[in-house]
């Protein structure tokens, strides 16, 4: 018996959605946040998508989050085979297919299992187990789209309606898949369930690299020269590759269902009995979290006295969140921003974000934490002419050798040893020592320890913003 091929995963994580604000905003969104757990979405979905039969993952992200994917890959211990960096967001389509160039380039034929990274999937070894049964069926040239078997006649999903009956049994092949169905009405979602024909559409997709060629050539035509280009045009950038901008911006965006799935023929469905969720709202989260005998979910530092079926969380080790005779709802506190909602209203967080967004509110898409690839920072104090930071910075981490035209900043080290440079001097900062730096002097924060260095920084100036910073030099390729 031959061995069974290689699996290459791609992940697709450059998405920024706002269904669970405040957690997920734009500039941290809920693929990488921990959710449920002690891992985040997308590393959850990078160690699933590893171990026996499954090469390195391809990555398809935003340049914006490089680094993130870069550190939680790091630290569930999942070497990447390449990081491709989106220019820009163009729905799933133009993902799809620049990894497909990127990987058909160095395996011609090689299988690919498409993935996005914000699902939960609580059962690995489940999905390991149904994406091997579907590979016979990709390698002879089939699309395989991944569906879950619905327990319920969902509305918020997607559906894949086959040409036999399920058989609902976690042994079973890819079967032929008949159509894909938009979300459907309560009552259609009723009828689909008893027909035992369909499957929830995972938007999980497993096939040959030049099989997925063929199709785009085929089916999207347009889409290809561009994408191509950008991937030619690609440029290498510390651990990343960075897809030729210009090109990029001309190619469609459109999402690989609408581009290439539903217009196949041929097409296949692995029915996945295990559990799934795409986590689209706080419902959802509510869903699959821990509760207590009164259905009450809670996470942090939360006291609930006669509270039923409500999802309670504090984000902060500073906020206590108490909830008294609270019924179906959703509280969600954070330092900067707190959410209250029925739980049957919380998809219109959505509408709450763009509102924000028009008021030009910072919460609406940022954090007060910025995570930064040496570190992060938070603003503690803010006022006219004066800003109070903590600033966090990784054992072996620097920030890049800079100046600013409007501001001076003291630095006061509180845990472990900064070496600074300011202007051609280069000292060691311990404990409880500061430095001052000058408007316009170049320098530089490193940590040359073992261990997380924290310091406060207090600016001054007529302009404090993030913007006013001429950098130098710069380890991280930002200059």
């Amino acid at each position: 018996m031959q061995p069974q091929p290689l699996i290459h995963p791609v992940i697709l994580c450059g998405g920024s959605g706002t269904r669970l604000w405040p957690v997920s905003r734009q500039c941290h969104p809920k693929q990488f946040s921990r959710l449920l757990g002690e891992e985040s979405l997308f590393q959850a979905t990078a160690r699933r998508l590893s171990g026996s039969g499954f090469a390195p993952p391809v990555i398809v992200t935003s340049a914006d989050f490089r680094f993130t994917v870069r550190d939680q890959l790091a630290k569930v211990g999942v070497s990447p085979a390449a990081i491709l960096l989106e220019p820009e967001s163009r729905n799933t389509a133009p993902a799809v297919l620049a990894a497909t160039l990127w990987l058909s380039r160095h395996i011609p034929e090689g299988l690919m299992l498409v993935a996005p990274s914000d699902h939960l999937m609580p059962e690995p070894d489940l999905f390991r187990d149904a994406a091997r049964r579907a590979v016979p069926c990709a390698e002879e040239g089939g699309i395989v789209a991944f569906g879950i078997a619905p327990d319920r006649p969902e509305t918020g999903y997607g559906y894949l309606e086959l040409c036999g009956l399920l058989k609902n049994q976690t042994g079973d092949a890819a079967m032929p898949l008949g159509r894909f169905v938009e979300k459907p009405e309560a009552e259609r979602a009723e009828a689909m369930i008893k027909s035992g024909r369909h499957l929830w559409n995972a938007g999980i997709f497993l096939f040959r690299s030049d099989v997925m060629l063929r199709s785009f050539r085929e089916l999207a035509h347009e889409m290809v020269q561009p994408v191509a280009a950008a991937v030619d045009g690609a440029r290498p950038d510390l651990d990343f590759i960075r897809l030729e901008p210009r090109a990029w911006s001309s190619a469609p965006g459109i999402s690989i269902d609408y581009a290439i799935m539903e217009r196949s023929a041929g097409l296949f469905a692995m029915p996945y009995h295990g559990g799934w969720s795409d986590l689209g709202g706080w419902a959802a989260i509510w869903g699959e979290s821990p509760q207590d005998s009164n259905g009450v979910a809670s996470s942090g530092d939360v006291t609930a006295l006669g509270c039923r079926n409500s999802l309670l969380r504090s984000e902060d080790d500073g906020i206590a969140l108490v909830g008294i005779g609270l019924e179906d709802i959703v509280a969600v506190a954070m330092p900067d921003a707190v959410l209250i909602s029925r739980t049957s209203e919380a998809q219109r967080v959505k509408e709450a974000v763009a509102l924000l967004k028009e008021r030009q509110a910072a919460q609406a898409t940022a954090f007060r934490r910025d995570h930064r690839p040496w570190g992060w920072f938070e603003s503690l104090a803010l006022g006219p002419r004066f800003q109070v930071k903590r600033i966090v910075v990784r054992p072996g981490a620097a920030l890049s050798l800079q100046s600013h035209h409007h501001r001076s900043e003291h630095w006061i080290v509180v845990e472990g040893t900064a070496r600074v440079t300011i202007g051609k001097k280069v000292q060691l900062i311990s404990e409880n020592q500061s430095v001052y730096i000058p408007l316009g002097e170049k320098h530089r924060l490193e940590n040359p320890g073992r261990f997380p260095m924290v310091l406060i920084e207090v600016q001054t100036g007529a302009y404090l913003g993030e913007d006013d910073i001429i950098r130098y030099d710069d380890v991280y390729a930002r200059t």
